[in-house]
């Protein structure tokens, strides 16, 4: 099954009330029904390795139907190509 197929089907009646109350808990920062007594502290060491990888500002030309292409997924399109590109490229090492 594709996350196409998962994102484009839609939603039952009772999922739809399982999100509502999720959203609405959230919305009231109420997490008290989360156990996070099994997770364990990380250490500053560990904190210090979570870090964004750098971006570097590029202007790139790219065909009109390609950047069509992009937009009509929304905002987010240099995000989104960065993603391909990447896929591309971790699959050619």
């Amino acid at each position: 099954m594709s996350a196409e197929s998962i994102f484009s089907k839609p939603v039952s009646k009772a999922q739809q009330g399982v999100l509502f109350r999720i959203a609405k808990r959230q919305a009231a920062g109420d997490d008290s029904g989360i156990d996070y007594s099994d997770i364990p502290l990380l250490t500053d060491e560990q904190l210090a390795q979570f870090r964004r990888t750098p971006k570097v500002l590029v202007a790139a030309r790219i065909d009109k139907e390609v950047y069509d292409w992009l937009m009509k997924y929304g905002k987010g399109y240099s995000t989104r190509i960065n993603g391909i590109l990447r896929r591309v490229m971790e699959g050619t090492q």
